[in-house]
C-alpha cells in the first residue's frame, strides 16, 4: 500500500502516472486528498464548498484513457462553474445560488479525468489581492497562519501549498494567479489573453483583463493543464497565437541563451521598494547568468506611465458595476449598496458613473499602452509548427516562433518582483480604512496588472523565503503567446533550485 503523504507529495503528473501504472487505484489519491483536507482545512479554510460524495461516485464513470484519471483538484468559487453545486463569488449577494451548467474549462477537466473535490475560497467578487471576504472569512497562509495567502485565488493556493491537492484552478485580472502564487511558493502562470476560453457565459472578462489558469507546485503541471485548457469553444472572440508544439515538450527543453531584462524598483516611482523583494529578484538574476544567459538591467519605458493605474482601474469598475447587474438579474431583485464589502461599494459606485465613452477612452489607452509595451521583446525567428496529435492546443499551418534569437535588439524575458511588497499578514488590506486597503493593493501589485492590460503571459516563480519564513515569488513575462519560453526558463530554474 502507497503512503499516504508519499501519493500527496506527487504532483498531478506523477498522481495520474501512478493510477495509470496501478501503483494506486483510481480512488487513492481523492481518499487522501479528503482526509488532508479534513485534518488542515479548518485552520486554513481554503475549501469552502465540499463535494466528497458526488466526487467519489463520479470516479467509477471516468474513462480508463483519461490523462489524470483520478487526480483530485478544487476549483476557485468565481467563474469556473460546476453544475449543481454552489457558486457564491466570495459574497453573500449569492447566497442560495446553485450552479445550472459547466464552465467550459469544468468541462475539460472532467473529460481529462480529474475529480473534482469542491470549491476554494475568494474575496468578494475577486477584486482585491487578499482573501478575506466577510461572507467566508479569511484563508490562511499554510507557511504562517496569521498572514495572508494572497487573492483573489488565495483558496487555491493555499490548498495546493498545504497539499491538499496538487493543483486548483485560479484566474488573472490583476495579478490574482501570480499573486497567491508567490506568498505561497507555487508556480501561477497567467496565459496570454485568448488562450483559455471563457464561454459558454461569458465571451471575456473583465474587458479582457482576465483570464484563467492553474497554480500548482511544478513547472510541468503547470504546462500539462494549460495544454488541456487551451482548448478553444465555438463562438470565442479571439485566440491567442499558437504553439509549436504541447507545452509539456517545453517543460525540460532547452532553452538557448536569452536576453533578459530585468528591474526590482518600479519605474512610476511611489511604489515603495521592498529589500527582501529586490534580494529574491537580484539573485534570480545571478542564477541566470550563471546558466549562460544574458541578464541586464533594463525595462519597456511604458512601465513608468503615471496614467496606467487609472484606466486599468477604470475598466474593473465599469466591468463589477455590470456584474452587479447581472447578478440582480439573476436572484431577481437589485443588489443594494449595503449589501457589499466597503471596497466593492466604492469600485461599483465609480463603474456607475463612467460613461460609455470614458470606457472606450480607457480602452483606447490601454490598447496603446500594449503597443508601446509590446515592442520592447524580441521578435523571434520562425519555424514549422508541429503537429502532435495528442495536443488539444490547436496549431496552424503558417510560421511559427522557434528558439530566441539573442542577436536581435529587444528582450526576450523581463524579469521583476511579482509582489511589489514582502508577504503580508491578515488584516494589511482592510476595509476598515477602505481608501488605504485600495492604495495598498495596487500598489502591492504594481508588477503585475500591467500585464492584463497587455494580454501577455507571465508567470511567478518560487524565489527563496523572507527571514520570517514566509515565500516569495519573482515574476517573468513574455510576449504575446510565448508560454513556452516562461515553461522553459521556470524549468530550468526549478532544476537548478
Amino acid at each position: 500500500m502507497v503512503d499516504v503523504d508519499e501519493l500527496l507529495s506527487l504532483d498531478a503528473v506523477g498522481q495520474a502516472e501512478a493510477v495509470r501504472n496501478g501503483v494506486v487505484s483510481p480512488r487513492e489519491p481523492a481518499l487522501a486528498a479528503i482526509a488532508r483536507i479534513e485534518a488542515l482545512d479548518g485552520e486554513l479554510n481554503a475549501v469552502i464548498h465540499r463535494r466528497f460524495e458526488r466526487a467519489l461516485a463520479e470516479i467509477d464513470d471516468i474513462p480508463e484513457d483519461a490523462p489524470f484519471r483520478g487526480v483530485p483538484i478544487l476549483l476557485k468559487d468565481i467563474g469556473w462553474e460546476s453544475a449543481g453545486d454552489p457558486y457564491g463569488a466570495g459574497s453573500k449577494i449569492l447566497d442560495g445560488v446553485v450552479a445550472d451548467h459547466d464552465f467550459h474549462g469544468t468541462s475539460v477537466l472532467r473529460r481529462a479525468g480529474f475529480v473534482i473535490l469542491g470549491r476554494t475560497n475568494v474575496p468578494e467578487l475577486a477584486t482585491t489581492i487578499t482573501t478575506e471576504p466577510l461572507a467566508y472569512g479569511p484563508t490562511r497562509n499554510p507557511y504562517d497562519p496569521d498572514y495572508s495567502a494572497g487573492g483573489s485565488s488565495g483558496g487555491s493556493a493555499a490548498a495546493v501549498a498545504a497539499g491538499m491537492v496538487p493543483v486548483a484552478t485560479a484566474s488573472d485580472g490583476g495579478g490574482s494567479i501570480r499573486i497567491p502564487a508567490s506568498m505561497c511558493g507555487l508556480v501561477g502562470l497567467k496565459p496570454t489573453r485568448g488562450r483559455g476560453s471563457l464561454g459558454p457565459s461569458l465571451a471575456e472578462s473583465w474587458g479582457g483583463l482576465s483570464t484563467t489558469g492553474v497554480l500548482t507546485r511544478t513547472v510541468r503541471d503547470t504546462a500539462a493543464l494549460l495544454d488541456l485548457l487551451s482548448e478553444p469553444m465555438p463562438g470565442d472572440p479571439y485566440a491567442a497565437p499558437a504553439w509549436r508544439r504541447p507545452l509539456a515538450e517545453e517543460a525540460g527543453a532547452d532553452p538557448g541563451r536569452m536576453r533578459i531584462g530585468f528591474v526590482t524598483v518600479h519605474p512610476r516611482g511611489e511604489v515603495p521598494e521592498d529589500a527582501e523583494v529586490t534580494a529574491a529578484v537580484t539573485r534570480t538574476a545571478a542564477l541566470l547568468e550563471s546558466l549562460g544567459h544574458e541578464v541586464v538591467p533594463a525595462h519597456p519605458e511604458a512601465l513608468a506611465d503615471p496614467d496606467f493605474p487609472m484606466y486599468h482601474s477604470a475598466i474593473i469598475s465599469a466591468n463589477v458595476a455590470a456584474e452587479l447587474e447581472t447578478i440582480a438579474a439573476l436572484r431577481g431583485r437589485p443588489v443594494e449598496p449595503a449589501e457589499l464589502e466597503p471596497h466593492n461599494r466604492l469600485v461599483a459606485e465609480a463603474g456607475r458613473r463612467m460613461s460609455a465613452t470614458d470606457y472606450l477612452a480607457a480602452l483606447g489607452m490601454l490598447n496603446g499602452y500594449r503597443r508601446r509595451m509590446a515592442h520592447w521583446w524580441t521578435p523571434h525567428s520562425t519555424a514549422p509548427h508541429s503537429t502532435a496529435p495528442h495536443s488539444t492546443t490547436p496549431h496552424s499551418t503558417t510560421p511559427d516562433y522557434a528558439a530566441p534569437d539573442s542577436t536581435a535588439s529587444g528582450f526576450d524575458l523581463l524579469l521583476t518582483p511579482t509582489l511589489a511588497v514582502a508577504p503580508f499578514p491578515l488584516g494589511w488590506i482592510s476595509d476598515d480604512d477602505v481608501y488605504l486597503a485600495l492604495e495598498r493593493a495596487g500598489l502591492a501589485a504594481a508588477f503585475t496588472a500591467p500585464f492584463n492590460s497587455t494580454g501577455q503571459p507571465a508567470i511567478s516563480l518560487p524565489a527563496g523565503r523572507t527571514a520570517a519564513g514566509l515565500p516569495v515569488g519573482v515574476q517573468f513575462v513574455a510576449a504575446a503567446g510565448r508560454e513556452d519560453l516562461l515553461i522553459r526558463i521556470g524549468a530550468q530554474l526549478e532544476t537548478a533550485t
